[in-house]
């Protein structure tokens, strides 16, 4: 593995799939040799626009040409059967986010890898920003008192009529697996558990107040958490502002001190907007009437190729080094549980223990 390059295969050829082309396309020790896609004539133009000798509109063709990996850029509820088939052939696995739409789903995908003896890590690039990367190296420094102990996750970002129809899989229970929860929230949650630590508890809930003519999931979410230390935060998402506001994280320790992370406008890198770290004290406010508080997804997506490199980068590390990938699938687990936990609550009114298995089998 050392001395030669890693063949790998792109599963998808939707509009994230160019952040991963171009990511394994920079990495001297890899190979993009293939790309797949349900649409033929997708798959050969993908291929033709970034280089890559093989496209194809049949996954197996792709899971046995000869490839060490593969990245699934695919819609939600097709992860499980992608990964699965490619853990029988023997190939590393790097797949979007979310890991799946259900647990049962996640659990057979981290077992099947397991298995098989594979690498597999789920996309959250934001993990890698500098300002997460600082939170979270305060936090094992101690900086915070120990574990912190409050938490806000706010998520406020603006969709059109026109973003949920570009795809015909947008917007759907079955074929999105969620609203804002499952598509955008998901990545802050994941950087919430990842500063707070296990979720025991979760109550919420979740309506569409403004898409609901031309979508069937939410669009307006709020819930609270309670985390095994003992911690708390709350969570409110939605995709209904005009214009967009980004995305904010705010840790509290018990020592009262402070930590935080925004995102605006969204696919910018984060900035450490208040930080009342003893003797680091700093408080950043952002006051801009030029910025596009609303980019298009495209440019969204190049916001965020810088750390889809970082992430593509270290799994394909952790494949060369016999390690484990920075975000796996076990981890990635965790922030679906605190989304399904999410829809369960705001569906049976009452709190949703996530020590009880409470979540098993729901579909």
């Amino acid at each position: 593995m050392t001395t030669t390059r890693l063949k790998i295969g792109i599963v998808g050829c939707g509009k994230i799939a160019i952040n991963h082309a171009k990511a394994l396309h920079a990495m001297p020790e890899v190979e993009l040799v293939a790309c797949s896609d349900t649409d033929q004539d997708r798959a050969k133009s993908f291929g033709a626009a970034h280089g890559i000798a093989h496209a194809y509109d049949d996954l197996e063709t792709l899971l046995g040409s000869g490839l060490d990996a593969v990245t699934i850029c695919t819609p939600h509820p097709t992860h499980e059967a992608i990964v699965l088939a490619a853990a029988e052939h023997g190939l590393h696995v790097l797949c979007e986010k979310p890991i799946a739409i259900t647990l049962d789903e996640a659990d057979r995908m981290v077992e099947a890898t397991a298995t098989a003896g594979v690498k597999f890590g789920v996309l959250f690039q934001r993990r890698f920003w500098p300002a997460a990367q600082r939170i979270r190296a305060a936090i094992d420094a101690g900086a915070l008192g120990g574990e912190p102990i409050v938490a806000t996750c706010t998520v406020r970002l603006g969709r059109d009529r026109e973003y949920y129809t570009s795809d015909p899989w947008r917007g759907r229970w079955d074929t999105d697996g969620g609203g804002v929860l499952m598509t955008q929230a998901i990545h802050y949650i994941d950087l919430l558990q990842w500063f707070m630590g296990d979720a025991v508890e979760v109550s919420g809930h979740i309506d569409t107040l403004v898409h609901g003519d031309y979508i069937e999931v939410e669009d307006t979410v709020a819930a609270t958490v309670k985390f095994s230390s003992g911690g708390l935060a709350t969570i409110t998402a939605g995709t209904t502002f005009t214009p967009g506001l980004g995305t904010q994280i705010v840790v509290g320790g018990r020592n009262g001190r402070t930590v935080s992370l925004t995102e605006f406008p969204e696919g910018m890198p984060a900035v450490n907007d208040i930080w009342t770290v003893e003797g680091e004290e700093e408080y950043l406010q952002m006051h801009s009437t030029d910025i596009e508080s609303d980019p298009p997804l495209s440019q969204i997506h190049v916001g965020l190729a810088p750390f889809h490199q970082m992430q593509i980068e270290d799994f394909v590390h952790a494949i060369v080094e016999d390690r484990a990938p920075a975000v796996s699938g076990r981890d990635a687990r965790r922030a679906l549980e605190i989304v399904l936990a999410i829809y369960e609550s705001s569906r049976t009114g009452q709190p949703v223990s996530l020590t009880s298995g409470a979540l098993a089998g729901l579909q």
